[in-house]
């Protein structure tokens, strides 16, 4: 990795040219699908191993292999000439978003919408939201990494490290914010996802590399299987909508009122990032991974905290699926104005 602009790589294909449609395809036809025929959707959340859904499993590690097939370990190195990205990355994830995530749910739901939410419930919404901002991206940012021409080596590594961090401070940063001195984290959770998202899909990106051979080959092999990756989310967002779909026709302006804040924390969040890189001259291929990690969330572990911590059925856990409903379109756009905006970074 250089200073240089990275090559321009083949236009968008089919699927991830109109991406934006299909989502929102997948969007409707999801909730439709889960009210029409809620035994398979049961029978798909059913598929669980320490709160991680298998299905869901399987098709982000789809979206994600194409991106690790791209990961050149003897490109790592260069990660140590470009520190600015990785610094903007931890200072954003661990220092700024559980805090305002944490500040904007205080304000909302026990000022601005007071007059509208039980106090009960306003604490409920509060402790997801707060789950949900100590949990930066893992799996997904992989593949808002790939739409916006993002280094996949460097990305690799941004993930990694804030995978690290994420161990020793996700359960004391929520625990400090949620004012106790105590919380259970299912660490099993953590440690599979890691594998699923992480692990796995990088071990057969490396082994495939090798097979293939030459860098030639490689992109050939990436180009062609690149269509995995839209295809994978198509088929997740429509899974996880099915899932919530009872939730979102039965109580939608509930819905509305906790998705405000985390709308606000995501645009906050990726201009704070975006901008910082902007300002430090990171090239862009860096800086928009960077910023998108910080504004998307490792949605997998707080839905699985907020359900160990307070249940199933508790507003803290419908909180944690709000910030799943809101986080697609959300990235979706930012995608859209990261590409944009490619041409303004050194």
């Amino acid at each position: 990795m250089t200073d240089t602009c990275a090559p321009e790589r083949d236009s968008l294909g089919f699927f991830e040219r109109y991406l934006t449609l299909w989502v929102a395809a997948a969007i409707v036809g999801g909730v439709a699908f889960g009210a029409v025929a809620p035994g398979v959707m049961e029978t798909i959340a059913a598929a669980e191993i320490a709160s991680i859904n298998l299905v869901v499993a399987v098709l982000i590690w789809a979206m994600v292999y194409p991106m690790m097939v791209s990961v050149d370990f003897a490109a790592v190195a260069g990660v140590a000439r470009q520190p600015k990205g990785l610094m903007v990355t931890l200072v954003v994830n661990w220092l700024i978003k559980p805090f305002t995530m944490a500040l904007l749910a205080v304000v909302f739901f026990e000022y601005v919408f007071a007059p509208w939410i039980q106090p009960t419930d306003a604490a409920q919404y509060t402790a997801g939201l707060i789950l949900l901002g100590a949990a930066p991206c893992t799996a997904m940012v992989f593949v808002w990494s790939a739409l916006t021409r993002g280094d996949a080596t460097y990305t690799l590594v941004q993930v990694s490290v804030n995978d690290l961090i994420m161990v020793f401070a996700f359960a004391p940063i929520v625990a400090f914010l949620l004012g106790v001195t105590e919380i259970s984290v299912p660490w099993e959770t953590l440690v599979l996802a890691t594998g699923l998202y992480v692990v796995l899909p990088l071990i057969a990106g490396l082994a495939t590399r090798k097979v293939l051979g030459s860098p030639d080959a490689v992109d050939a092999f990436t180009s062609r299987v690149k269509p995995l990756s839209a295809m994978g989310l198509i088929v997740t967002v429509g899974i996880l909508f099915g899932l919530q779909g009872e939730v979102i026709l039965s109580r939608p302006m509930v819905i509305v009122l906790i998705a405000i804040p985390i709308l606000i924390q995501s645009y906050g969040i990726f201009a704070v990032a975006y901008g910082a890189a902007y300002l430090m001259k990171v090239p862009h291929r860096i800086a928009a991974p960077c910023a998108m990690i910080g504004t998307s969330n490792f949605f997998e572990l707080a839905v699985a905290v907020a359900i160990s911590l307070f249940g199933l059925n508790s507003g803290a856990a419908l909180a944690t699926v709000v910030g799943v409903l809101v986080e697609v379109p959300v990235m979706l756009s930012l995608v859209a104005f990261a590409n944009r905006t490619r041409l303004r970074f050194a």
